[in-house]
């Protein structure tokens, strides 16, 4: 089975970046598609964006104003998602999420939850001068 582990978090000045990364163990990441969501304190979990099996495929949370990049390193088995331009409503806890299917369709699966079947533990990313 698949295992997702999420690191590169911690705490980032306001206006700053960062990269977030996700390590795939368990089966080969060429074939999945890859999900990345956020929940923050007393808020749902919020899509953000997605990568298909096609290493050129992506749907971004359009809310984020271009703020968010996805990418991914099948050689090294490990998925990236970038945030610039850091805001303190950004705090929360990142995870990354696997569909052995290949990816979501449409912008709506993209960021839904309920559509990924294996999740990593999650990463606290706090915004704050």
């Amino acid at each position: 089975q698949v295992q997702l582990v999420e690191s590169g978090g911690g705490l980032v000045q306001p206006g700053g970046s960062l990269t977030l990364s996700c390590e795939v163990s368990g089966d080969t990441l060429d074939n999945y598609a890859f999900g990345w969501f956020r929940e923050a304190p007393g808020k749902r979990r919020e899509g953000l964006a997605c990568i298909r099996d096609d290493e050129l495929s992506a749907y971004y949370n359009l809310s984020f104003d271009g703020r968010l990049t996805v990418s991914r390193d099948n050689a090294n088995n490990v998925v990236y998602l970038q945030l610039s331009d850091a805001k303190p409503d950004d705090t929360a806890v990142y995870y990354c999420a696997a569909d052995k299917s290949g990816g979501p369709r449409t912008l709506a699966l993209c960021l839904m939850p309920l559509y990924y079947d294996a999740w990593g533990q999650g990463a606290q990313v706090t915004v704050s001068s």
